[in-house]
């Protein structure tokens, strides 16, 4: 009988059942975001590829416990659940900082070897190679509950509900400190290929922002723009399905590349 690949149903999750799939698209979410994130982009995915979103601590099922304030501490956490499945190619898409911790989680596959990312689909967050000054995890909850309010992420309803404000703050705030303090370690490069999508009025990302994350890879990049602002996927999950089977067609078929 063939050996069941082990799976971590704590940091990951599925949706549906995929049929004879060949690839696995592991979804990151934003600061304060769940894996349910992802499940509308789940059902414009063809069989051929299975979606795993990953779960951060400190939200929904896992809302007991200590949320992670800190990049690198996500992304070991989220290799280590990674690195048993080497039954099908990974490909990482993160948006906002899931851009950063699949950035960061790709570096550790690939220096491990045994099953390095055929490619990295960074959305929605400027390249770590232009850090910004960003201080929204040092205001008071009215202050970081209006930043994601201004970013149009979260639903209203829940923000004026004063026991979900509650609920959701710790993690959000959590994942701010994360996102905000976090340095990208100039000393590596990636070997995979790097897509990055944006939002046409996305206020977190400029072009030159979007450009700069192409010296951090030694294989191919491309940039492509969706109408919309910094959550420009709601709604648009049949363009963003689009896209990224493009690039996993063209992740497939890309050449191996050594660092620069």
């Amino acid at each position: 009988m063939p050996t069941e690949i082990p799976f971590d149903e704590t940091w990951l999750r599925r949706f549906g059942t995929a049929r004879q799939p060949d690839v696995r698209l592991v979804c990151l979410p934003h600061a304060g975001g769940a894996a349910t994130t992802f499940f509308p982009l789940q059902r414009e995915l063809p069989p051929s590829v299975e979606l795993v979103a990953v779960q951060y601590p400190g939200r929904h099922d896992r809302r007991h416990e200590q949320p992670l304030r800190d990049v690198r501490t996500l992304a070991d956490r989220v290799a280590a659940a990674l690195r048993p499945l080497t039954d099908l190619p990974l490909v990482l898409f993160g948006h906002s900082m899931g851009a950063v911790v699949g950035f960061e989680t790709a570096a550790r596959l690939e220096r491990d070897g045994a099953n390095p990312p055929l490619g990295l689909v960074a959305s929605g967050r400027h390249s770590p190679a232009t850090p910004r000054v960003e201080t929204v995890h040092q205001r008071d909850d009215d202050g970081l509950i209006d930043e994601i309010t201004k970013l149009s992420g979260t639903d209203p309803q829940i923000l004026a509900d004063p026991d979900m404000r509650a609920m959701i703050l710790p993690a959000l705030r959590a994942d701010y400190t994360a996102v905000e303090t976090y340095r990208y370690d100039r000393s590596f490069l990636l070997r995979c290929p790097v897509s990055v999508f944006t939002g046409t009025a996305d206020p977190k990302v400029t072009e030159h922002e979007a450009a700069a994350w192409e010296p951090l890879t030694s294989g191919a990049f491309r940039i492509e723009r969706f109408p919309g602002g910094h959550f420009y996927l709601d709604g648009a999950e049949r363009a963003v399905a689009t896209a990224l089977l493009r690039d996993i067609r063209a992740f497939t078929n890309a050449p191996a590349t050594q660092p620069r």
